[in-house]
């Protein structure tokens, strides 16, 4: 009985987690670890302090307000030429953004297979046919084809907990100097860390997250006195996504690789480390990360278009299978041309790199809304933080 409230009291937290935590994440932690050890923890702490602000007020509004982000956006802007503009600018960049992200997963995904067996591709004129990113494709269109919600949330909640399990184990196998761990809490700046560190944020304050909690918070809350609860479950889940983007850094320090594409080449350099079974937890790892955001990139894509254009936003529906499905459809697609999976996700983080001040700004100013909010409408040291967040959020957008 205890473990079935247990259950229940989980919202979709784990699902912003699994969200957050995918192959590019995995890359650009190892990469920082490989760089420059253990100093750049510290950015993680901000990512996750920075990630649970913008998600609280993303959950506030979905909560109180009964609406998700888009819809909001859609019925709050009263000058058609500026909604029109701003929902454009919003399908463009989520909507592409997504597509290029899904690609990075799914081959994320078939590359953390690929430690475990080796399938070879198949050549169809210009593009390279991976018969695992298609498996991955059709596995992910099945869970979402399905419309569950509920069966679909344990099986994210599954995953990223084997996921947690997997990454920390293989950082306690590295044995690394505490002491050199703690003094990577305390921050220190250089110029040629700072594409490094706009990166390891970068990865966690997504965009499309935002939508995606407002939207799903809704499923599990509904009165103004379980916002507690709802603050609890992001402190959970996103933590738990800080401590896992953090073992993941400190494997990458242990790593001695010096060209990390894909996921053989963080195999080969920790296979010295600690021998074959590490290497098949990072690679279980890099798959369960993949898949997680395999599932999550169409659902949320989905979602902003729906409620951008207002249409149903039921997983059943013909409107959110058919925009979940050409997100799949088009990841799959980009997967299949070769493309690194870094240079997707490069392109992923430019276009939500375009989005994120102008969203997080407006979610500040939305949240600080007396009329919309009331005594749950953001202080002045609730918006002078949000101010500072937003700043982050100015840098990464303006940072190469």
């Amino acid at each position: 009985m205890n473990l079935k409230k247990l259950s229940d009291s989980i919202g979709p937290g784990p699902l912003i987690t699994a969200a957050f935590i995918g192959p590019g994440t995995v890359t650009v932690c190892t990469l920082a670890g490989i760089r420059y050890d253990y100093t750049l923890l510290w950015a993680l702490v901000l990512s996750v302090v920075a990630t649970v602000f913008l998600q609280e007020l993303s959950g506030r509004l979905g909560i109180l307000t009964r609406m998700d982000l888009s819809q909001l956006v859609r019925t709050s802007t009263e000058s058609k030429w500026k909604r029109f503009s701003i929902m454009t600018l919003i399908l463009l960049a989520i909507g592409l953004g997504n597509v290029a992200y899904q690609g990075g997963n799914i081959t994320g995904t078939s590359l953390g297979l690929g430690i475990f067996l080796e399938v070879p591709s198949w050549k169809l004129g210009q593009l390279a046919i991976q018969p695992g990113n298609l498996a991955v494709g059709f596995l992910a269109a099945g869970l979402l084809w399905t419309g569950n919600y509920k069966q679909l949330e344990r099986i994210l909640v599954g995953l990223v907990i084997l996921m947690s399990i997997a990454f920390i184990i293989a950082a306690a196998l590295t044995k690394p100097d505490l002491s050199s761990v703690l003094r990577g809490f305390v921050p220190t700046f250089s110029s040629e860390k700072l594409p490094t560190l706009v990166a390891l944020i970068g990865t966690t304050v997504v965009p499309y997250n935002l939508f995606l909690y407002a939207s799903l918070v809704q499923k599990q809350w509904t009165a103004t006195a379980e916002l507690p609860l709802m603050r609890r479950d992001l402190w959970v889940s996103i933590v738990l996504g800080g401590l896992v983007s953090g073992a993941i850094l400190v494997v990458g320090v242990a790593n001695s690789s010096s060209n990390l594409e894909t996921a053989q080449d963080i195999a080969r350099g920790l296979t010295g480390v600690f021998g074959v079974f590490g290497t098949y937890l990072m690679g279980f790892g890099l798959m369960a990360a993949g898949l997680t955001s395999s599932l999550t990139a169409p659902l949320a894509a989905g979602l902003v278009i729906c409620g951008v254009l207002d249409w149903s936003q039921n997983m059943q529906s013909t409107s959110m299978r058919a925009s979940m499905g050409a997100i799949l459809l088009l990841g799959i697609l980009f997967s299949s041309f070769g493309i690194k999976p870094v240079t997707l996700i490069t392109l992923a983080q430019l276009a939500n790199g375009i989005l994120l001040p102008l969203i997080s700004g407006w979610l500040l100013w939305m949240s600080s809304s007396k009329r919309l909010l009331g005594t749950h409408a953001l202080g002045i040291k609730g918006i002078l933080f949000g101010t500072f967040i937003w700043m982050i959020t100015l840098i990464l957008a303006s940072t190469p």
